[in-house]
Parts: structure tokens; C-alpha cells; sequence
């Protein structure tokens, strides 16, 4: 990490952000995190129906969009809505080093606690290191795994299920 003191600013995305976000998105794809078969198309939007901005958290470092984490709850269902779950997140290739990951996480997890949440879970692929490494720093740890769960350039790969409380 940076000793430049300059800390990122996390907020709440707004639809504004779409542009920014969107070419964020597609700069960052890689078969490293993504299950998708490529990279959105340039001037695709981010957000939808599904991922409104009021799911998202944006970094902002140097007053430029710099990150993003997408914090939802995992399923409708009452019995787990004490569950927040990390959907995606991504740190554009100039940020990185500089904490954005760590506020974004650290954000999350206290906007989940303000949701009323007293438990935060995510999905890693098994092959991607240093995601793992990060999240493990932050507290989380392997709470299951899925061998082979996907088919990814001609290999199967597993799914990381990973889980903290926020207790």
C-alpha cells in the first residue's frame, strides 16, 4: 500500500457513475475473476434493473472513479436477510496498491452492519490468489467449496465460498 496519505473516498454509487463504472468494468475483465465468457461491450451500461446504483459503493481516489464493490442481499428469503453478500468487486489497474480494496471492504462490511446484517459472505474462483489473500486479511475464511464449479478457458475451476461475521 501507498504511504501517500491520500486515502480513497467510498460512497454510494449514483446513476451518474454509469460511464465511468461501465469502462471501469470492461478494463478490469479477467478470466482471473469473471465467469463471463468476455468483456462487456464498450458503452454498455452498468447499472440495470437488477444492479440499480443504490447496490454499489465507489471509490473514488485522486478524485477519479478508482473501484467498486456490489453489496446485496444473497436471496429473498427473510430467513437469511441477516446476510449481505459481496457481489463484485473490481480496482481499476492505476489504483491498485493504494487501499481501495481494504475501504471498499471495510465499507461494506459497515454498511452491512447498518442494514441490520450480522453476517457478510462472498464467492472467489479457487485460482484467483490474490483476492483470497485479500479477503482472508479481512477477516473472512473458506467456508465451502465447489471443485470444478466452472469451465474457465479450458479448465475447470473452483468456486471459494467465503464468510465472516460482523459481530
Amino acid at each position: 500500500m501507498s504511504d501517500s496519505g491520500i486515502r480513497p473516498v467510498i460512497r454510494r454509487a449514483v446513476r451518474a457513475d454509469d460511464p465511468a463504472l461501465s469502462e471501469l468494468d470492461r478494463r478490469t475483465w479477467s478470466t482471473l475473476h469473471a465467469v463471463l465468457p468476455g468483456p462487456p461491450e464498450p458503452g454498455d451500461p452498468f447499472f440495470g434493473a437488477m444492479h440499480p446504483p443504490s447496490h454499489f459503493l465507489v471509490a473514488e481516489y485522486e478524485k477519479r472513479v478508482a473501484g467498486y464493490l456490489r453489496l446485496v442481499t444473497p436471496t429473498p428469503l427473510p430467513a437469511n436477510a441477516h446476510v449481505r453478500q459481496i457481489q463484485g468487486l473490481a480496482v481499476d489497474t492505476w489504483a491498485r496498491g493504494h487501499g481501495i480494496a481494504r475501504g471498499l471492504l471495510d465499507a461494506a462490511c459497515e454498511d452491512a452492519r447498518a442494514q441490520g446484517a450480522s453476517r457478510i459472505t462472498l464467492r472467489v474462483l479457487g485460482h484467483n490468489g490474490p483476492a483470497r489473500r485479500l479477503y482472508e486479511s479481512s477477516g473472512f475464511v473458506v467456508e465451502g467449496v465447489l471443485p470444478g464449479e466452472f469451465l474457465i478457458d479450458g479448465r475447470y475451476v473452483d468456486d471459494v465460498l467465503m464468510g465472516r461475521s460482523l459481530s
